[in-house]
């Protein structure tokens, strides 16, 4: 078994000796997948190699500055036409969660995967797989270092970006020393942390509010207290005017009670099926829930996609989490 450092060093001379990359996340990217890969094109074009970066899901609009997030492809909308046997995901729990970009992959792909979630099951030919980091963009800032090449401001917000959205702008149980040691080397670095708060993290589009309204008039509670659930469905979203990124931090809602152990939303996306995210106060591993469903994640902050109807789907959920308190 390679140590943490043994992998990056890996990924280091695999990086050096390939080219034409293919850099992926999972769908609907998140802060951290957006930041991740757009770091790694960052340190990909500083090295002189050629790369390709896509995604199946529209990237959060507040994250449109990040370097060259205009070139970072969704597959939703638009496909290169060829494929790739060099490939580096990031922030990919699973090699399910690529999506449809999988499709660009040749039969003989090698992998490259880095990521921090503790469900990760290594399907990387190289791997480097950190759980107890709080981002994958802090796993990127370690590989950074090993690299003779420097830093500008523009690579330090990209980096910061996926730490301060993965830790909830630094209160979240992962925020750890050495994080918040690479925030102040970041900041250091020029990164403006006041006003990407700002942008990331408290800004609220009219239609964002608009379905948080909607989804909180649909609150329930366990009859102990210990579990709190909303749901949106799609007519919710076409009347708010809301889009997907919109429904971000809502789970926070219910899990933010005095007393609620585990918060859910119910996303669901058509009529026979339903997203779930789960948010865990500590006592439950919400992972290992949202795993046994098909899904995956963090102790504390999962999800997963379930096929059924809202009403039966809502009912098992909740059955499982109060078993696992």
């Amino acid at each position: 078994m390679q140590t943490y450092e043994q992998e990056l060093q890996q990924v280091r001379k695999f990086l050096l000796e390939h080219d034409d990359y293919l850099i992926v996340s999972h769908v609907q990217p998140d802060g951290d997948a957006v930041s991740s890969t757009l770091a790694v094109g960052w340190l990909l074009s500083r090295l002189g190699k050629k790369f390709t970066m896509i995604n199946e899901g529209v990237i959060p609009k507040r994250m449109n500055s990040l370097w060259h997030a205009a070139e970072l492809i969704n597959m939703s909308e638009q496909s290169p036409q060829r494929s790739f046997n060099t490939i580096i995901c990031v922030d990919c729990a699973d090699f399910d969660r690529v999506g449809r970009t999988k499709e660009l992959f040749t039969e003989d792909a090698v992998i490259v995967n880095i990521d921090h979630h503790p469900t990760n099951n290594r399907y990387g030919a190289v791997n480097v797989v950190l759980p107890e980091a709080a981002a994958t963009a802090e796993i990127l800032f370690d590989l950074l270092n090993l690299f003779d090449i420097e830093w500008d401001v523009e690579i330090a917000t990209a980096i910061y970006t996926g730490l301060l959205t993965d830790t909830g702008g630094f209160r979240y149980s992962n925020t750890s020393p050495k994080v918040m040691g690479i925030a102040s080397t970041l900041l250091s670095y020029g990164v403006n942390g006041p006003e990407l708060a700002e942008t990331l993290l408290e800004e609220m589009t009219l239609p964002q509010l608009n379905v948080l309204v909607k989804a909180l008039n649909t609150l329930k509670m366990s009859s102990d207290g210990k579990v709190a659930w909303v749901h949106v469905t799609p007519q919710d979203m076409v009347d708010s005017g809301a889009i997907n990124e919109d429904l971000e931090g809502i789970v926070n809602y219910p899990r933010n009670i005095q007393g609620v152990e585990v918060g859910i939303l119910f996303k669901q996306v058509n009529t026979g099926a339903v997203k779930v995210s789960l948010r865990s106060a500590g006592k439950v591993d919400v992972a290992a829930l949202a795993q046994s469903f098909g899904g995956g994640g963090h102790v504390r902050a999962a999800g997963c996609r379930i096929e059924g109807e809202l009403g039966s789907i809502m009912t098992q959920v909740v059955e499982r989490v109060k078993e696992a308190l």
